[in-house]
């Protein structure tokens, strides 16, 4: 494995710590810098990733270039993303000899709803270069405060991850792949489910980071399953209505579809979607299954088209 003359590889407490100090550095909590200190688990985003020199990789996330060297190694391509200026310098100069790393300084999020821009446009170049069978995949130690936001507007972008290999809260990973009926069922196990292809690949202790967080973490693949994909006619009315239904998850499904329907289909339109599609009076929301939550979002967007058009 190819290294530079500092390298990057040795993301140990001990050596991270001497180089951020060497630099005037120290980890920022509000971007959420934890650095995964463990290499064999490094190693192990890396493999379960299964890149290849056909796959362009974006991590958000830069750090101090530990995983990029991995992911530079094994796929095509790497547009990596770090909002610490600082850090970003400093990755800068960890990764110069690698020809095919970008790096990015600024913010993934253009806010919460999008990403900035740039980051698809250089996506999109970087697989055409690449060739037909370039595969697009997020591989990333995330940080805490906009994983749910990063991996949540990724799936709507175009083209949308064929893989996401990440280290999030493990709370995070037990609700995109959590059950009806469970405590961490809501609007994000139904986006992601409606999908992908969800596993978590291993639970991470708090002292396999530096700074250590509070709470354990997991590391949790995700893989994209095109034909879920395409049975969901509008994604981002999908997605919008799936969110407004988990709004108020312990009440019953009438009143919360009455509340999100409210302005766009009448009490007496939702009482016969409800009715045609089997639910009662006690039924709710958590306890409906990511295909029941798909017909019903169905309906009630040709409802609401038709009435558009009356």
């Amino acid at each position: 494995m190819n290294e530079s003359p500092n390298h990057p590889n040795r993301q140990t407490a001990s050596y991270l710590s001497r180089r951020l100090a060497a630099a005037g550095l120290r980890p920022v909590t509000r971007f959420g810098q934890n650095f995964l200190i463990d290499l064999n688990l490094v190693d192990l985003i890396a493999r379960t990733a299964e890149m290849t020199k056909d796959d362009v990789v974006l991590e958000i996330g830069t750090g101090a270039g530990s995983l990029t060297s991995r992911l530079a190694d094994a796929a095509g391509a790497v547009l990596t993303v770090e909002i610490d200026k600082n850090l970003h310098q400093l990755a800068s100069e960890e990764l110069a000899y690698r020809s095919n790393v970008l790096l990015l300084q600024g913010d993934a999020l253009r806010n919460k709803n999008s990403l900035r821009a740039d980051i698809m446009d250089h996506i999109r170049d970087a697989r055409s270069r690449l060739g037909d069978n370039a595969r697009f995949g997020l591989v990333a130690n995330l940080p805490y405060n906009v994983a749910t936001p990063i991996i949540s507007n990724l799936l709507h972008e175009s083209p949308s991850p064929d893989f996401i290999v990440v280290t999030i809260q493990k709370e995070l990973a037990d609700r995109m792949v959590a059950s009806p009926g469970t405590k961490d069922y809501g609007a994000l196990s139904v986006w992601v489910q409606s999908v992908c292809r969800a596993n978590i690949v291993r639970i991470l202790s708090p002292k396999v980071f530096w700074p250590r967080p509070k709470v354990d973490s997991a590391i949790i693949r995700l893989d994209a399953e095109p034909k879920r994909r395409a049975e969901i006619p509008d994604l981002v009315y999908f997605h919008q209505t799936v969110r407004a239904l988990f709004f108020h998850r312990r009440k019953f499904l009438r009143s919360v579809v009455i509340s999100a329907m409210k302005g766009r289909l009448e009490k007496v339109q939702v009482d016969e979607i409800l009715a045609s599609l089997g639910h009662g009076e006690k039924s709710r929301t958590e306890e409906l299954s990511v295909s029941q939550i798909q017909a019903l979002v169905e309906a009630l967007r040709q409802a609401e088209s038709l009435e558009s058009r009356l």
